[in-house]
């Protein structure tokens, strides 16, 4: 039962991602494209979660906590970027 509904849910994500692509490609502005892009890193961190539960594998959980890190200080730095133009530190 648990399993069921562990695939029903990585297949909506996936579904997700899918559509937040075309939303990054093809966006009416830099901020939704930008948006899209930092949605589907946030929920590709939930896929390596619901995937290291469903194959009961503890290190995607380590893999998943660093992205999540990382995709947080791109999201300052790109916020950054936006407000001043400036690509310094």
């Amino acid at each position: 039962m648990i399993t069921e509904i562990m695939l029903i849910t990585i297949a909506a994500y996936l579904i997700s991602i899918t559509l937040l692509t075309w939303i990054a490609l093809k966006g009416p502005t830099i901020g939704d494209q930008v948006l899209a892009i930092d949605t589907i890193t946030y929920i590709t961190v939930v896929l390596f979660v619901l995937f290291s539960m469903y194959l009961k594998e503890p290190l995607l959980v380590v893999a998943a906590i660093p992205l999540a890190l990382w995709v947080y200080a791109l999201d300052i730095y790109v916020a950054k970027y936006l407000e001043r133009g400036d690509m310094g530190a």
